[in-house]
């Protein structure tokens, strides 16, 4: 994006995603800490290694294909590791991050993402966060219409604000409600 469009600012880059998404914005600022100036994880898949002992065969048997890792967790637990935000928060700099999950959260369990905030707190790193106690939607719970969904995603906002400096920021949700109904 950087290189290809000049409307957009490197110095004021973030970069935010949901579930394995969240996997991957943490992996980006683990592995590239120069790169962004704020990170948001929402529900992120933290621990390949709890999370193959949880889920399906089904599930389980996608990371194990050969165009995937070609193993399971069992056969080859470091690169199950290697994957994984929790084992890897040792490399984060000092990108802000902020972290949302829900304690019942279907899909991707609280459990680890707990073990990725212990790891990062374990670590001394600076980052905030929110356990979300049994909030409706379960694993989608900041993308419905309660109360409580609108809530989050307005502090999502006002961290990004806070730390890239939108030249038009979200800052209250009547801001919020008015960019979500734009005709």
């Amino acid at each position: 994006m950087i290189e290809n469009y000049e409307i957009v600012d490197a110095s004021h880059v973030g970069i935010v995603g949901w579930r394995h998404g969240g996997l991957l914005a943490l992996m980006n600022i683990f592995d590239h800490p120069n790169d962004f100036q704020a990170a948001y994880a929402g529900v992120p898949v933290s621990d390949l290694i709890a999370r193959m002992g949880y889920k399906t065969e089904e599930y389980r048997q996608l990371y194990e294909a050969e165009h995937h890792i070609g193993q399971s967790a069992y056969q080859n637990v470091e690169e199950y590791r290697k994957r994984s935000p929790a084992w890897n928060v040792h490399k984060m700099k000092n990108t802000p991050l902020l972290i949302h999950t829900n304690t019942n959260d279907e899909d991707v369990n609280v459990l680890e993402v707990e073990h990725l905030i212990k790891s990062l707190k374990a670590e001394g790193k600076k980052f905030e966060y929110k356990i979300y106690q049994d909030a409706p939607g379960g694993h989608s719970f900041n993308r419905t219409d309660k109360k409580i969904a609108i809530e989050s995603r307005l502090k999502i906002y006002q961290f990004l604000n806070k730390h890239l400096n939108p030249p038009f920021p979200i800052k209250s949700l009547k801001d919020l409600r008015k960019a979500a109904y734009r005709f």
